[in-house]
């Protein structure tokens, strides 16, 4: 894990009406690290993700993103960026070939964005950029594929190429394991690790699936109320009594039925 930091958010808070969803939250994401935020539902976890990619405005606060304040960037400047995002419902684009959609989304961040009536041969970046991105999260072998007919498992899979196209440096996974059955689960978090360690990325994970969080995170922050409850490491908030109390006692309770 880098010591630099590379994502941080300053007293950042969002209200819907009299709701607060995140409330005053301020943290650091190390360069390089694999980040879990985790609480229980209704805890701000995705309005916080929601305001890091741009899909919210926050009330008020910062987002700053390798020193630079991107809070009121629109969306798809913060992909430029260098941030890309998954979702809790897949989203892919399912009446296209697994191929395809990879392509659409490494061409979607090159001067060719726009440029979707030529022949695809004319993209032979973006062409090799798919075929390298297939390979690494293991759907080569399915490219030729209608997303719609992938099993859940492999659409996540396809959902991560997606992301990973632009190559961006900041991964935003938002319950990545969602929906998935847990013979499943192993081989999806295993090529998160192995993309965040071989590729010098950064990950920040929402994840309800305590063993996963953790087994494979550096730091956790713990979501309570839209605030931020405490953070540190797997075996620091594992002995946190406060974070017993408001979450993982009852997590763990309801994991092991």
């Amino acid at each position: 894990m880098d010591t630099e930091i590379i994502l941080e958010t300053i007293d950042l808070r969002k209200e819907f009406g009299g709701l607060v969803a995140v409330n005053d939250v301020s943290l650091q994401i190390h360069a390089n690290s694999l980040h879990a935020i985790i609480g229980p539902n209704g805890a701000g976890k995705t309005t916080f993700f929601n305001l890091l990619s741009g899909n919210v405005r926050p009330t008020y606060g910062q987002v700053i993103f390798k020193g630079q304040d991107i809070t009121h960037q629109p969306i798809h400047r913060t992909i430029h960026s260098g941030i890309g995002r998954s979702f809790q419902i897949t989203n892919i684009f399912p009446n296209l070939t697994v191929f395809e959609n990879i392509r659409l989304a490494a061409q979607a961040m090159g001067r060719d964005n726009f440029k979707f009536w030529r022949a695809s041969a004319y993209f032979k970046q973006y062409e090799q950029r798919a075929w390298e991105v297939a390979e690494r999260v293991g759907l080569k072998e399915r490219a030729y594929t209608l997303a719609r007919t992938l099993p859940h498992g492999d659409q996540r899979k396809l959902e991560l190429g997606m992301i990973l196209a632009p190559d961006p440096e900041v991964l935003l996974l938002d319950e990545p394991t969602a929906g998935m059955a847990a013979e499943q689960v192993p081989e999806l978090i295993a090529l998160i690790q192995e993309i965040q360690t071989a590729g010098n990325k950064t990950v920040l994970l929402v994840e309800h699936n305590m063993h996963v969080v953790m087994s494979v995170s550096d730091t956790i922050t713990v979501m309570h109320q839209g605030r931020a409850l405490a953070q540190g490491s797997p075996a620091e908030i594992t002995a946190n009594s406060e974070v017993q109390t408001a979450y993982l006692g009852g997590l763990y309770q309801f994991e092991e039925q």
